[in-house]
């Protein structure tokens, strides 16, 4: 893949995260291509709605996409997710046997992509990571806004 096809499959998986943000969850979105360049899944995090700590984008992605192709083989598959894979995630998608990881916005706090990843799958970090921060950036902030709101409305007795 080239720089131009992982921008557009990057643009799907932002189109994902901003459905994840219509729906109050974490601002991450997945898809996974077969190596034709085909889009098999697409998804993002349902941990709030699914009420489940498992439910990233990425888990959702490749479940989807194990069960389209009815294998749970997927390692002539990329993932574009919009940011750099938690633990728990590189664990799937080492064990589900993707080729591929594209990923937008770097996670200095949970992700461990590189650690995990590196050598052993290729692995493409920062495209298109200004997007993906943004909308993450967005969503917490209207988080910690609405948390101050709700407090200060609190101690006015409102």
């Amino acid at each position: 893949m080239n720089k131009l096809d992982d921008k557009y499959f990057m643009d799907l998986a932002l189109k994902e995260a901003e459905k994840a943000l219509n729906n109050d969850e974490v601002p991450v979105g997945a898809v996974i291509t077969s190596i034709g360049g085909n889009v098999i899944s697409s998804a993002f995090n349902t941990v709030e709605s699914d009420i489940s700590c498992i439910m990233h984008a990425e888990i959702n992605a490749i479940l989807a996409a194990q069960k389209k192709l009815h294998n749970w083989r997927l390692d002539e598959c990329s993932l574009y997710v919009t940011l750099e894979p938690c633990i728990m995630c590189c664990g799937a998608i080492l064990l589900s046997r993707i080729g591929r990881v594209v990923y937008g916005a770097a996670d200095p706090k949970g992700g461990v992509s590189s650690s995990i990843l590196s050598g052993k799958i290729e692995l493409t970090g920062g495209i298109m990571d200004e997007e993906s921060s943004m909308l993450l950036k967005s969503f917490f902030k209207s988080k910690r806004e609405n948390i101050r709101y709700n407090k200060s409305a609190d101690e006015d007795g409102s």
